[in-house]
């Protein structure tokens, strides 16, 4: 009798490492199946403290813009609820927008300049010929109602101060017109607000690359509430 235990003993202690396994391997799966849920969710849907902050900087948005934005909307023949639902995400509707310097647009922007990279995406070393530094942030700085990067002004044959003054919506709106304004028309939605914040159209598979994963679906919630005005 005494055998037989000993040896039943013996047996769950073998067990007891499969145990071990299946126990991480399921918590694995259970933490997996929560992490990718929440990703999901946070990129294909608004969160409720997204959309409180939203619906209470709607009024910012119509009071600050909507007569630039209609204005712009009718000259470049583009959707007014997408216009004032992208300037809802830039800024917030604040007037005047504020601004956003990027380090790592400005490395680049100087590695063009310094004959040490070829271009960054349309810009090349002649463009930048005798920027100074200080040319240079203002090209690595976001500004206006679309938080358009500086050196975006080449394309329009501005200065910095064009896009970042009075007419910025316009001039932005024309931006916008010039890069993605025919899939605006299109009604992709989802892919000009993507490209607005990445240069790219919205993955085919995968997630987002926005630098905030609600971006996209706080853009396409905006749409409906902006055509609402």
């Amino acid at each position: 009798m005494a055998k037989k235990k000993h040896k039943k003993q013996r047996v769950q202690s073998k067990n007891r490492p499969n145990s071990r396994i299946y126990h991480g391997l399921g918590a694995l799966f259970i933490f997996g199946a929560l992490y990718f849920g929440y990703t999901y969710y946070n990129t294909h849907f608004v969160t409720p403290w997204h959309s409180s902050s939203d619906k209470a900087g709607y009024a910012s948005v119509v009071d600050n813009y909507s007569e630039d934005v209609q204005t712009a909307a009718a000259a470049f023949n583009l959707p007014y609820e997408y216009l004032m639902a992208l300037i809802q995400l830039e800024c917030s509707g604040r007037r005047p927008a504020g601004k956003r310097f990027e380090p790592h647009v400005f490395r680049r922007l100087q590695a063009v300049r310094d004959g040490k990279r070829k271009n960054y995406e349309n810009i090349t070393q002649s463009h930048l010929a005798n920027a100074s530094d200080e040319a240079l942030k203002n090209f690595a700085t976001s500004w206006g109602p679309f938080q358009l990067m500086g050196y975006k002004c080449i394309l329009l044959d501005l200065q910095v101060r064009d896009i970042r003054g009075d007419r910025g919506v316009y001039h932005g709106a024309n931006w916008i017109n010039i890069t993605y304004g025919d899939r605006l028309r299109r009604g992709e939605y989802k892919n000009c607000f993507h490209m607005h914040n990445t240069g790219r159209t919205y993955p085919r598979v995968g997630l987002p690359t926005t630098h905030d994963p609600q971006y996209v679906p706080r853009g396409l919630a905006g749409i409906n509430r902006y055509k609402l005005n």
